[in-house]
């Protein structure tokens, strides 16, 4: 038989789960290469680092409280860096700092597959937009499983490493308080994460995307807040806006009054509706990313 009439390979598996997955791996390759993802984890990790643990070892080892600490004393700043206390300091940075930080991977993530003509190549190539961007915000999401697995465990060293310089016994926070905390973390991550990713999909670009949800996050949602303190409709408004959900989530776990020092952990709202509206915003951003791909001219 000769080459011009040699069968053509099939590829097998090609529907909607055999495409995502493969197109999971792939983005899971990217991200693991990519310096950016990286950067990332060292920037939370230094922020968890100060914010959760350095400059309150710093007032109690100085009697000297910091912004986080005024009004305590050095026995409750102690109590603060053992390990059972792992879990609230875990989920404090999360409702601003960390959201922040995963807003912008997200962005980064759908951003780039326009920016370096990366989505124009898959498709063309035959690849399914929908099984494309699911594979994506799957690689995104192991991302965020990721870093608060290596956060927690982070955490944990920080403290266990205070205890044994301080003379103190280990103990250790319960399995129930470890995973609320994980459960409660991973919704706020992912959230911020999804959204990033959806306005990197509107806008076709990272800049923007990344420029439009830090003012979003850190800007206009504070002063929404203030302005609501005055007007009862805006109140109503930011009730359901997603950096009052998650701050809301956090702070229904934490406590505000052990949250005071970090910026972003509210009692806003109830934690099980806060919980609620995070899961909306999550499927809800997904939902937009697949619907904007897959109606969209991508160039």
């Amino acid at each position: 038989m000769s080459a011009t009439t040699a069968p053509r390979t099939v590829v097998p598996s090609t529907g909607l789960v055999a495409t995502t997955l493969r197109s999971t791996r792939a983005e899971l390759g990217r991200l693991r290469a990519w310096p950016a993802v990286w950067i990332t984890l060292g920037a939370w990790l230094a922020l968890s680092l100060m914010f959760g643990y350095l400059f309150t070892y710093l007032s109690y080892t100085t009697g000297d409280a910091s912004f986080a600490d005024e009004g305590t004393t050095q026995a409750e700043q102690l109590a603060r860096l053992l390990p059972d206390a792992v879990p609230n300091v875990f989920l404090q940075g999360m409702p601003m700092f960390g959201g922040a930080l995963m807003m912008v991977l997200g962005a980064l993530v759908a951003g780039n597959g326009y920016g370096w003509g990366t989505w124009k190549t898959v498709f063309s190539q035959g690849v399914r937009r929908s099984s494309a961007v699911i594979g994506s915000v799957t690689a995104l999401t192991a991302f965020v499983v990721a870093t608060l697995a290596v956060t927690l465990v982070f955490d944990l060293g920080i403290s266990l490493v205070i205890t044994a310089t301080e003379g103190q016994d280990v103990v250790l926070p319960s399995l129930g308080s470890t995973a609320e905390a994980f459960g409660a973390g991973f919704l706020v991550l992912e959230m911020w994460a999804v959204l990033g990713f959806a306005l990197g999909t509107l806008a076709r670009g990272p800049a923007l995307s990344v420029g439009l949800g830090l003012v979003w996050a850190l800007v206009v949602e504070n002063l929404l807040r203030g302005v609501g303190q005055l007007l009862s409709w805006v109140e109503a408004l930011t009730e359901v806006l997603p950096g009052t959900s998650a701050g809301s989530l956090i702070g229904s776990i934490v406590g505000v009054g052990e949250g005071d020092g970090t910026p972003g952990v509210l009692d806003t709202v109830p934690g099980p509706q806060a919980a609620l509206t995070v899961t909306v915003y999550i499927v809800a951003a997904i939902a937009l990313s697949l619907l904007l791909v897959r109606r969209r001219d991508v160039a």
